[in-house]
């Protein structure tokens, strides 16, 4: 019997340990013994797993900063366990920050463990330059959209596609007995209570003046818990949306943009899901102003939203920053609305974009990467 592989997983966001857990079952266990960073999901099945997401799952450079001196030390630490575990090779999720200098100190350190990035960061859009540099140090980049792919293989890196996770987890979310209501909205401003803050007013304003249009209009919301609900409920009292006009879910997203009609959707992964049920929406982005001109001084793409980015062209209207209004949004949605043609359109653009993504099995398509790649027969 062949000696079992040992790989070391280095996941730091709640994102990384979901996409990490998915590739640990896809990994199969007569194969392989599994440790490393991670979170609860993969700390489950692996007991060499540690759950150290509570530290790591920081946002913004201020807590970045002010954690500075527990990150170096556990740079260390990580460093030790790998040189004393010997893994055949260390499979680096998404998390940039930290992955990147991980590998950079494997190299500077002589080690010679296969080196594994799944789930490639958003370099492409902030630090293209980086890529030559992942190139140095990585033995493979198993990326989940098809565009990355051309830009590591030009630098000389094996890359891999193996698909977009979102389409097999959505798959699961997708409701055959529900249909599209055509006197319902969707106002989706994201999951984090600074994304709420930001853009439900003026969603709620959108509201409002569409509902002084057509008053037959109904609208829809979800929240990811009970008190981001509440807050949400109270935004639209302060911008004298009538309760009865607007209904706020709790976990709901999926089956809302499986009944809308129309939608506006916060910028970020809700996008594509929005994309993934067809959901024809326009795009929202508003921060502080700093955030924002810092941003676009260090960002190199011509559109925010990824349905965008993978399109490669405006399939989406973005309403960013001083576009992002209430009298804009309700002018968008009201085009849509009223122009069948122009929702079908979108939704057949839309289809064309998720199309891209592959057709299912990302994590079973990199886990037989990671095999390959360690020249196990598959």
């Amino acid at each position: 019997m062949s000696k079992k592989r040992r790989l070391f997983l280095v996941a730091g966001e709640v994102s990384g340990d979901t996409h990490g857990a998915a590739l640990m079952r896809a990994l199969p266990e007569a194969e392989f013994d599994l440790g490393g960073l991670g979170g609860p999901q993969m700390a489950k099945l692996s007991g060499e797993v540690e759950d150290w997401l509570d530290e790591a799952a920081v946002l913004g450079l201020w807590e970045v900063l002010k954690k500075y001196g527990y990150f170096r030390a556990k740079m260390e630490e990580t460093v030790n366990r790998i040189r004393e575990t010997k893994p055949d090779a260390i499979i680096l999720i998404d998390y940039p920050g930290f992955n990147l200098r991980l590998a950079k100190r494997i190299r500077e350190l002589g080690i010679t463990t296969k080196l594994i990035y799944y789930i490639s960061p958003q370099v492409w859009a902030w630090k293209k330059g980086r890529i030559k540099t992942m190139a140095e140090l990585l033995d493979l980049m198993i990326c989940i959209f098809p565009f990355e792919k051309p830009l590591y293989e030009n630098s000389g890196l094996e890359t891999v596609f193996s698909g977009h996770p979102l389409v097999d987890s959505l798959a699961k979310q997708r409701r055959e007995d529900l249909t599209r209501e055509a006197d319902l909205v969707a106002l989706l401003p994201g999951s984090r209570e600074r994304e709420v803050e930001a853009l439900f007013p003026v969603m709620a304003d959108a509201a409002v003046r569409m509902k002084q249009r057509h008053p037959e209009l109904r609208f829809a919301a979800s929240a990811v818990s009970e008190r981001l609900a509440e807050r949400m409920h109270a935004i639209a009292n302060e911008v004298r949306l009538h309760p009865s006009c607007i209904e706020i879910g709790v976990g709901n997203v999926h089956d809302v943009m499986q009944r809308a009609a129309v939608g506006v959707v916060a910028s970020g992964t809700a996008t594509l899901e929005a994309a993934y049920f067809g959901l024809p929406y326009c795009l929202v982005y508003k921060v502080a102003w700093l955030t924002y001109v810092v941003g676009r001084a260090v960002v190199d793409i011509d559109f925010l939203g990824i349905v965008n980015v993978i399109a490669n062209r405006e399939v989406v209207r973005e309403l960013l920053q001083g576009d992002a209004t209430g009298e804009k949004i309700a002018v968008e949605l009201d085009r849509l609305l009223s122009d069948e043609n122009a929702r079908e359109s979108l939704q057949a653009e839309l289809a064309k974009v998720i199309e891209t993504l592959g057709e299912g099995g990302a994590h079973e398509n990199a886990a037989k990467a990671i095999e390959k790649v360690l020249g196990i027969d598959i």
